[in-house]
């Protein structure tokens, strides 16, 4: 098709996939299968990278995050972000109400209440309908631009639909939902890493990334309720505004009861109260507002908060129960994870038989042990902790809990040694080849931006290793559609069979990976600091694995203090080595090859007959690429908002033998800058180094490398 037409395609793609994004995320009311909807999407991802002049900057295609920020402008908002009065008694409330009624001179003065959801403040701005640019609170008067973590959010909708403001400023709440919540701490908990107090706390955590690429791998999620500026359009009241929201695409905040008197806002209180903890969200609270826009206009503000709100506060649910033993639970990255077994009490809706104590530190620092009568609540009202021992109830002729000691410095599972990682808190099994960490290995080898190997997901990971069918990730590869058809998903008294389709399209996902480019089995490898991007420069240096597992280049590189610049080194200069391969990766690739787990590996894939080769191989920069390309050996840094997705910009410089880091240095030849670009570009300035256009890169990717400079 011409331009023209792939234009009307790339239009009528994205209609249609943001219908269904609107129908899924906020509507609930999904009209096609997942499958369908990959393939409008992926039509959509073809015709832009065949087209990349086409591209939307809030393309749906840009949900997946781009390449990292140096750090986030700042912008002043239009209308302050005021705080809300908090009230933490019905007494209180009750005088917050009075105070409403004497200063509207009325007793009829109509409220809504609302959940307080316990998140992050935003503030999302849409122009003509597309979203502009999104800020957080930060001190009311000026906020971080967060507009690339924002796209990531599905439920954040990056066009509205027709009849929406000319500007539209519409606040809300970004938050982790309950049950992603439990999923990332338990995550964190098996890496040793420390966990997040509560969802707010995990979610501010995650807006504060700068790689919006991971942010696009944590579901958070977005309510709207309420509004700063706004232009073309003329609301009379919340509720009216609510109405309109949900017309434009946007998802809004509740449930909301109304009420005109003091009994039915403590009567709505109360309902919430029990009705929250069924609610997806963690809530802290109620907010009252003044429904008409007229009389808010009327009670004004103080410096910090509007007269016209206060959210009620509820105290955090704690419970008394007793700690009847400690179990330890192997993740699948090996980490112990001891376990309060708890004398059954309800909390917060739902009965509570055991928490997580975390690691041995935790257990030092509260001094829990087996036989106390501890407190218990349930952080983010989902995952129960113990808050506290109550010291002058313990039993006599109780001791310290010691981990080590308890499990005889050996893992439950296999038997094999645990011990700690410098710098990490968390005990860890030792033996590669144990159930927990062998599933996660495979995982990873299976991945999509490793092998992508259709079909194998955790639960069909999990019995294969758990069923002694992989005693290694690679023995995937030697079962037979046959035998993988008969695969138990379930128990011996309630069989779930895998079946011949599903097994079939393992057999051929799995034939395909053995010819994939040498960076993705990097990558599936789970090799400790190699990610996507050191994967790639890795390939980019050695021709294939064999070269990489007695890499001469890595053994220079290993041997380098922080801060020694490689282009320093006689022997290493002429690789011109991206940021993303220093001494540290060097060391871990050296080491995991070095390992009898590495030999065995290699050994194993020789058996199997793969010989991974590097698919953009290319040592030394300088004889990289098209000869008739301007780009060629050198380095560049993307930043601010450019036409096309940052990968697809990545790939067209790499392809014509330039190079693209994450971060400007003195390494850097040049710094192609779109709309923005913050830190990065005053860098770049500062070190001379020169800043250049879409424009001009086209230019210099048709121009010879002789005459580039």
């Amino acid at each position: 098709m011409n331009p023209i037409e792939a234009k009307q395609e790339i239009n009528r793609l994205t209609r249609e996939i943001e219908h269904h994004n609107r129908l899924y995320y906020t509507e609930v009311q999904p009209e096609i299968s997942d499958f369908e909807y990959d393939q409008l999407f992926r039509s959509l991802e073809l015709l832009e990278r065949e087209y990349p002049e086409l591209i939307d900057v809030n393309s749906p295609t840009r949900r997946v995050g781009g390449e990292p920020l140096q750090g986030f402008e700042q912008r002043p908002h239009d209308v302050p972000m005021l705080s809300i009065d908090d009230q933490f008694s019905e007494g209180e409330m009750a005088d917050f109400f009075a105070r409403v009624q004497k200063g509207l001179g009325r007793n009829d003065v109509v409220v809504t209440v609302e959940p307080k959801i316990d998140g992050v403040a935003v503030s999302l701005h849409y122009k003509e309908g597309n979203l502009e640019y999104a800020v957080t609170r930060g001190d009311g008067s000026v906020g971080d631009v967060i507009t690339d973590n924002v796209r990531t959010i599905r439920r954040v909708p990056l066009r509205l639909a027709e009849g929406a403001p000319t500007w539209l400023e519409v606040r809300g709440e970004i938050f982790l939902p309950k049950e992603a919540f439990a999923t990332l701490n338990r995550s964190r908990d098996e890496a040793g890493l420390a966990v997040f107090k509560n969802p707010r706390n995990a979610a501010a955590g995650t807006l504060k990334l700068l790689d919006s690429r991971e942010v696009a791998k944590r579901p958070l999620d977005f309510l709207a309720h309420g509004f700063g500026r706004i232009e073309g359009y003329t609301p009379e009241g919340s509720e009216q505004l609510n109405e309109a929201l949900q017309q434009w695409g946007l998802p809004v905040n509740g449930p909301i009861w109304r009420a005109d008197s003091i009994e039915g806002v403590l009567s709505a209180i109360r309902e919430l109260d029990v009705l929250r903890h069924t609610l997806p969200f963690e809530t802290d609270g109620a907010v009252v507002k003044v429904l008409d826009f007229t009389d808010r206009d009327r009670l004004g503000a103080t410096a910090r908060a509007p007269r016209w709100a206060a959210a009620y506060k509820y105290p955090p649910e704690q419970k008394e129960t007793i700690l009847r033993g400690i179990t330890i639970q192997v993740g699948r990255t090996g980490t112990l994870t001891p376990v309060a077994e708890l004398d059954p009490v309800l909390i917060s809706g739902t009965t509570v038989r055991r928490s997580t104590l975390h690691n041995q530190d935790e257990i030092d620092r509260k001094d829990v042990r087996i036989g106390d009568t501890v407190i218990i609540e349930k952080a983010g009202e989902i995952i129960p902790a113990v808050v506290k021992v109550m010291m002058e109830k313990r039993p006599e002729g109780t001791r310290p809990y010691n981990l080590y000691e308890e499990m005889g410095g050996k893992c439950p599972v296999c038997g094999s040694p645990i011990a700690q990682e410098e710098g990490f808190v968390a005990w860890k099994c030792q033996n590669p080849a144990c159930q927990a960490k062998t599933a996660n290995r495979l995982k990873q080898l299976v991945s999509r931006k490793a092998l992508d190997i259709a079909g194998v997901g955790s639960i069909v990971a999990e019995k294969l290793v758990e069923r002694e069918w992989t005693a290694e990730p690679l023995d995937l590869f030697t079962l037979s559609e046959g035998k993988l058809a008969g695969l138990n998903l379930g128990t011996d008294e309630e069989p779930r069979i895998l079946g011949e389709k599903n097994a079939a399209k393992i057999v051929s996902a799995a034939e395909a990976a053995k010819s994939l480019p040498l960076h993705r089995w990097l990558f599936g490898f789970g090799i400790p600091q190699v990610g996507e991007s050191a994967a790639k420069e890795l390939a980019r240096l050695h021709r294939n694995l064999a070269e990489l597992a007695d890499s001469e280049i890595l053994r220079v590189l290993q041997t380098f203090s922080t801060g020694q610049r490689k282009d320093d080194n006689e022997f290493l200069a002429p690789y011109r080595i991206a940021s993303e391969v220093g001494p540290a990766v060097a060391s871990n690739v050296i080491h995991f090859f070095e390992s009898e787990s590495g030999v065995e590996l290699l050994a194993q894939l020789a058996r199997l007959g793969i010989d991974p080769q590097s698919g953009n191989y290319a040592p030394f920069p300088t004889e990289r690429g098209d000869a008739a390309s301007g780009v060629s050996g050198k380095t560049f840094v993307i930043t601010g908002t450019l036409s096309s997705p940052r990968d697809l910009i990545k790939e067209k410089i790499e392809a014509a033998g330039g190079n693209v880091s994450g971060s400007v240095s003195k390494n850097t030849d040049y710094l192609l800058a779109g709309e923005g670009g913050g830190s990065k570009r005053e860098k770049a300035e500062s070190l001379g180094i020169a800043v250049i256009s879409e424009t001009e890169l086209e230019i210099l990717l048709n121009v010879p490398s002789a005459t580039a400079e």
